[in-house]
């Protein structure tokens, strides 16, 4: 078995790319070719971990249905998706004479998909690129929707680009690869789409968790697939982010400042997490959603393991590193609450002290915990 299924990604009502499932990388070959990539020039993108897993096999692939194939990898981890990675990369490819009709393919987590976007969408002034997701968290959100960027001076995502996939190619079974701390990560953009549009779906989760959990194929690619349609649904009704898109960034701005705090020493997904429950606690403080709803979305995240915040934290500090969101218009945040379970908004009117209190009464659970 090779392609399990296929879910097309529109822009203006037209068809754009693919989103292809599968349970190894045997198809993938058959995707380029009818990309029409097979007189092309391919340069596959990877970090130091993903590579050391699938970079020969696939290079092995693409020896079959391209021009030719070279690879560029840099160190795993955050800390290299900047600039600076992106000059080595274009250097790469200055060397290896890549013109327009060339490719990129981002091999790799959220960390490759994001820098190998924004270098296909500045090289030459665009050239065409793939997505090939190896985690989760990148399987169910980043390689899909076209949003590119890398980190700048510690700042998030701050140098971007909107620029769409040619493919983006599922492997399933690297799932099985992740770490249960990497699974897990993945899970904070997951259990998102449940919160934010789709109260079905995040009672399946729950009634799916131990299945999630020990990894069930077959669970695993209707949780994908499932959460794959959602953000599908929200990238196609707006595309560059001027409204319903913004939903998407449920747990997000809290999420961010932390992950800057920390120093970027947890996951993206842990802090997703983190920042999904301060958005409940400022949901339930408003008197937006129900006491059951809140003890609901907080037994659902602590089912994987979310990471505690040090007793110490400086929130002064956190809140302020929420000033330099890129969600910030004025003097205002976009901040996402939620009216309840699968229903969220953008609310403008979220206070330094809102969110303030919210990191404290999530300190105060920690109370008593082992």
């Amino acid at each position: 078995m090779a392609i399990l299924e296929a879910l097309t990604v529109h822009l203006d009502q037209k068809p754009i790319y693919n989103i292809e499932y599968s349970d190894s990388f045997q198809g993938l070959a058959d995707c380029i070719e009818k990309l029409g990539y097979k007189e092309r020039k391919i340069c596959v993108v990877s970090e130091s971990n993903v590579a050391s897993l699938y970079l020969d096999a696939i290079l092995l692939l693409l020896e079959k249905c391209c021009k030719k194939a070279v690879s560029y990898v840099f160190p795993e981890g955050e800390e290299s998706k900047n600039l600076d990675t992106v000059k080595g990369l274009y250097e790469k490819l200055i060397i290896e004479k890549f013109d327009r009709n060339d490719v990129l393919i981002a091999l790799g987590g959220g960390v490759v998909g994001d820098l190998t976007g924004y270098t296909a969408a500045t090289y030459l002034r665009g050239i065409d690129f793939i997505q090939i997701p190896t985690s989760l968290l990148s399987q169910v959100d980043s390689s899909i929707g076209g949003k590119t960027g890398v980190d700048f001076d510690s700042y998030k995502n701050m140098v971007g680009a909107f620029h769409m996939p040619k493919l983006v190619y599922m492997n399933l079974k690297v799932l099985d690869t992740l770490s249960i701390r990497q699974f897990n990560s993945g899970m904070g953009e997951v259990v998102k789409y449940g919160f934010i549009k789709d109260r079905a779906y995040f009672d399946w989760l729950n009634a799916n968790k131990a299945n999630i959990i020990s990894k069930d194929f077959d669970t695993l690619y209707e949780m994908v697939r499932r959460s794959c349609q959602v953000k599908r649904n929200v990238v196609e009704n707006d595309p560059t982010e001027k409204g319903e898109r913004a939903l998407l960034n449920f747990g997000h701005t809290l999420g961010h400042a932390i992950e800057k705090y920390m120093n970027f020493q947890l996951l993206h997904g842990e802090c997703v997490f983190i920042g999904s429950l301060l958005a409940t606690i400022i949901s339930y403080n408003k008197g937006l959603i129900s006491e059951e709803d809140r003890n609901l979305i907080f037994d659902t995240i602590n089912a994987f393991d979310v990471p505690k915040l040090p007793k110490d934290l400086d929130i002064d500090k956190v809140v302020s590193y929420t000033k330099n969101d890129k969600k910030v218009t004025g003097d205002k945040i976009k901040f996402i609450l939620i009216k309840k379970i699968g229903d969220a908004y953008i609310d403008m009117d979220v206070t330094d002290e809102d969110m303030k209190q919210s990191i404290v009464e999530l300190l105060k659970t920690y109370e008593g915990c082992k």
